[in-house]
């Protein structure tokens, strides 16, 4: 969900073509390469896109920006801000470009072609970032401007850019001897050809793992998923059939009603094995490698683990033991949830005469019982109502309410595929941005849901605003049916839009500040926020409407909804938790030889880790962690940012309710147009007043606060 820039990667080198000088030149009959033209300040290309295009794009792309950067490095001036600092901001805008559409592709649209690229290409693209942050010469011009930063008449923002690009060249090894730096460069090289094989073996995975049932096999699924399979199936020329697609959207819905145990087992045992099958799409010996090169990479930086390394000067934790403790604050309580969870599934499946001791197949399915009979609540009856078209226009209605967007609907500009659908958004009926949804699973899509920024919101040189996109794997219906989907999955899009809004909202001169580009533990905070919005009446009146009759949700049923909203809350802590402190105990091994498989069952067993359920990304798949180093020794974020969220939601809760304008003004104000120009700390306490407060998470969850 970050500005796509070859400067901003933190890892890799090697050998990089170095294309001529007038390379640019001679491709620019590639449409990757050209600016973007049309309305809004111009606007992808997505129809002139071709796969064999883009090698010689990120080749092209890659010579320009280095020629870009020696000419900042060799300026014979003394470094100024002016010439050094907003000079950098100014490089690599052909890069950005070619990066939007090639991670585009690689995300939703991959084939046989574009991956044999990326195996090619990212290893290079690595080597071309850490060739730039380990230029000498460049770093000193940025080391004079940050030693200089309170002489030079800076305002508050460029004073933050300065150390920013500062500390980002020290933590990339700018100080380091020129031995080690080639040692980083070849390791961050090394990590590139992994990651990319990490993603590729769980596509895999999750395209060439489905599983096709007749009609008998369906019993307990509601309707409107038996349809989804259907259509799936169809979609995948099994007409008559019914699919299971190995994805999160899929797989979940059908463990949670299939009243099938012995297909339950089989499609859990499925999902959860991705990557860890023992075959050619194994994860672990590439995981095996990835630890331990980042623990050589965190010593020759100058830190004790990975760990460390990722958090200092690099998060609002600032250590991986204050991540920890928040992580084991939480902790017993979770668990301690789970086991009185598991009793009450447990005495229902006895009463039933079941037999059997519950497993992780059967978690969700038996806590639909619960909730039937602890708060006659059966979320089947919700589902009818959650439309995931009319949620979209909840998102919208709510994001004018709190904030003063508007979205218009856009049909004159190019998209990527037939599903994907884009809007203009406005605020004071000034243009802000565009927003494009793409919310279908395809083959070639990889899982889960996300964000991304196509282009970054900027004024430094001239307004340019910004292109952002959310991006969701439901199961398409059969043609003029209503798509429904879980109250899970409203929650995640209402989140993810969340994310869209910050990039949105953004207001700041210079485009490495912009929108979602702040601390990873604190990016999550206004997307949590976000979905606050979801539960409350005045969403739930106007669009949680019945797919058939048109009519609103009950208020019963609304009701229903508030009073279990603690509900479960054993299981869905637990499942993330498990998942962060794993990472993070990965990442304090230090240069440990791990074998992840047995690591993840040990550590989990020495905490206590329920046996009837998994962690929420078991290693093997765990793309947040393995797939980059984006949420590597960082999976907590979640956690602290949920900490930051719901103290931020009592703030509305202790003024005039969810849609009190003053407090939505000045979350807006002091963060959401903030960017990464203010220290999020001081951001928040601008905001709040004061430090957030841990107790309104323990309290959201219905956990003990003392």
């Amino acid at each position: 969900m970050h500005r796509r820039t070859f400067l901003a990667a933190s890892a890799a080198t090697g050998a990089t073509t170095i294309l001529p000088v007038n390379a640019l030149a001679q491709s620019s009959t590639n449409p990757l390469l050209a600016p973007w033209t049309g309305p809004f300040g111009g606007v992808p290309a997505f129809d002139k896109v071709r796969v064999a295009d883009f090698k010689p794009a990120l080749e092209a792309a890659m010579a320009e920006e280095l020629r870009e950067v020696e000419a900042i490095a060799n300026n014979p001036a003394p470094a100024t801000f002016e010439n050094t600092i907003a000079a950098l901001e100014r490089s690599g805008r052909v890069g950005n470009r070619v990066q939007t559409y090639y991670g585009i592709w690689n995300a939703t649209l991959s084939t046989p072609e574009l991956r044999a690229i990326q195996k090619e290409m990212d290893p290079k693209l690595q080597a071309h970032a850490d060739r730039i942050v380990q230029n000498e010469k460049l770093f000193r011009r940025i080391e004079q401007v940050y030693e200089h930063r309170d002489h030079l008449n800076l305002t508050p923002e460029q004073k933050r850019l300065v150390w920013l690009r500062w500390n980002g060249f020290v933590r990339a090894g700018a100080k380091l001897s020129p031995e080690a730096k080639a040692r980083v460069a070849a390791i961050n090289e090394e990590l590139a050809g992994h990651y990319t094989t990490f993603n590729q073996n769980l596509l895999h995975d999750e395209n060439e793992r489905d599983l096709f049932l007749k009609e008998t096999d369906l019993a307990g699924l509601p309707a409107d998923v038996r349809a989804a399979m259907g259509a799936a199936a169809a979609e995948k020329k099994r007409a008559g059939e019914f699919v299971i697609v190995n994805t999160r959207s899929s797989v979940d819905p059908f463990l949670t009603y299939s009243a099938r145990r012995d297909l339950r087992e089989k499609v859990w045992r499925t999902f959860y094995s991705r990557g860890d099958n023992g075959d050619a799409w194994d994860n672990n010996a590439g995981i095996r490698k990835i630890l331990e090169l980042r623990a050589e990479r965190g010593k020759l930086l100058g830190f004790p683990t990975h760990a460390h390394w990722r958090l200092q000067n690099n998060s609002m934790a600032n250590t991986p033991e204050a991540a920890m403790a928040l992580m084991m604050r939480v902790w017993p309580s979770a668990i301690a949830r789970v086991k009185e969870e598991v009793a009450e599934m447990q005495a229902i499946a006895d009463r039933e005469g079941a037999k059997i001791k519950i497993e992780p197949w059967d978690y969700r399915y038996y806590a639909e019982k619960v909730r039937a009979a602890r708060y006659d609540l059966d979320m089947n009856e919700v589902k009818p109502y959650m439309q995931l078209e009319k949620l979209r226009e909840g998102m919208f209605w709510a994001a004018g309410e709190i904030y003063g967007f508007t979205f218009h609907p856009v049909t004159t500009v190019p998209v990527q595929h037939p599903d994907v659908r884009v809007w203009e958004v406005k605020r004071g009926g000034q243009h802000v941005g565009l927003w494009y949804f793409d919310p279908y699973a395809r083959t070639g899509k990889r899982s889960g849901a996300w964000m991304n920024a196509y282009r970054t919101q900027e004024t430094f040189d001239g307004k340019i605003t910004t292109i952002v996109s959310n991006n969701s794997n439901f199961v398409k219906g059969a043609p003029g049916e209503a798509v429904l989907i879980s109250w899970d999955d409203a929650e995640t899009m209402f989140h993810e839009f969340g994310h869209a809004l910050h990039g949105l909202a953004s207001a700041v001169n210079y485009p490495s500040l912009s929108g979602t580009r702040v601390f990873r533990d604190y990016v999550e905070f206004p997307s949590q926020v976000n979905e606050y919005w979801l539960s409350t009446p005045e969403v739930l009146n106007r669009f949680a409407l019945h797919h058939k009759t048109g009519k609103p949700i009950p208020k019963a049923l609304v009701d229903k909804i508030a009073k279990a909203r603690t509900f479960r809350q054993g299981f869905d802590v637990t499942e993330y938790l498990a998942s962060a402190l794993i990472d993070m105990k990965l990442h304090l091994a230090g240069d440990a030889d791990i074998d992840p498989d047995a690591f993840e069952r040990e550590e989990l067993a020495r905490l206590g880790m329920p046996a009837e359920l998994p962690m929420r990304h078991r290693t093997p798949q765990f793309q947040h962690v393995f797939a980059s180093d984006g949420y590597s020794a960082g999976y907590y974020s979640y956690l602290w940012s949920e900490t930051l969220s719901l103290d931020a939601v009592e703030a509305f809760n202790e003024g005039k309710g969810p849609y009190d304008k003053a407090v939505a003004k000045r979350l807006y104000d002091t963060i959401l147009s903030k960017g990464n120009s203010v220290d999020p700390v001081q951001q928040y306490r601008a905001f709040r007043g004061r430090d957030p407060d841990v107790k309104a998470y323990l309290r959201d969850k219905g956990f003990p606060t003392t």
